[in-house]
């Protein structure tokens, strides 16, 4: 092989190498790609809906209330890797307690649209439950078809369980763009 052609080999291993390893540092840190799993989100997002996953921005500020946020579920302790997506009711040092569908924070009813019907469970929620100091109460949209804090499965969300924030929709494509929270 002649020496001009070694270098032009070695030159595209290096360039893919970078491009591999590029990709590699944004899923890792930047973003990701992730899919909606199920109809706990309706009707925000939708079984299958393919979203990005923001994994810097809860870095430079707050988890905010409203959020649809991607976490780790480790409730049935499978094998396999879990994601849920939820959106976030309550904050660290919030009390949470749900009565006849009503959701209240530190005793006061919260002002909500995202619920897709009355919910009928308040599952654990029943009596007040205290946050922690990086614990977050989640609920999935479709309130009535979701396994989310009310569940003891699922429980009190913790900072570290926290992949990121979901705030764009790929496809399907006639629901294109940003997320509203």
């Amino acid at each position: 092989m002649e020496k001009g052609t070694i270098k032009g080999i070695l030159g595209w291993i290096l360039y893919f190498a970078a491009i591999i390893a590029v990709s590699l540092f944004i899923v890792a840190f930047i973003g990701q790609r992730t899919v909606v799993d199920g109809d706990s989100m309706n009707d925000t997002l939708h079984n299958n809906d393919n979203l990005l996953v923001d994994k810097v921005s809860y870095r430079f500020h707050d988890i905010e209330r409203f959020d649809i946020v991607v976490f780790r579920y480790y409730g049935d302790y499978s094998a396999k890797k879990k994601f849920y997506i939820k959106r976030v009711i309550g904050l660290p040092g919030e009390t949470v307690q749900i009565i006849d569908g009503d959701i209240y924070i530190n005793g006061e009813i919260l002002e909500e649209s995202y619920g897709k019907e009355e919910m009928l469970s308040s599952g654990r929620a029943y009596e007040p439950i205290t946050l922690g100091e990086d614990e977050y109460f989640v609920l999935g949209d479709n309130r009535n078809n979701s396994s989310d804090s009310r569940d003891p499965s699922v429980a009190n969300v913790n900072r570290s369980q926290i992949v990121g924030r979901a705030f764009f929709r790929i496809t399907p494509l006639a629901d294109f763009g940003l997320l509203k929270n």
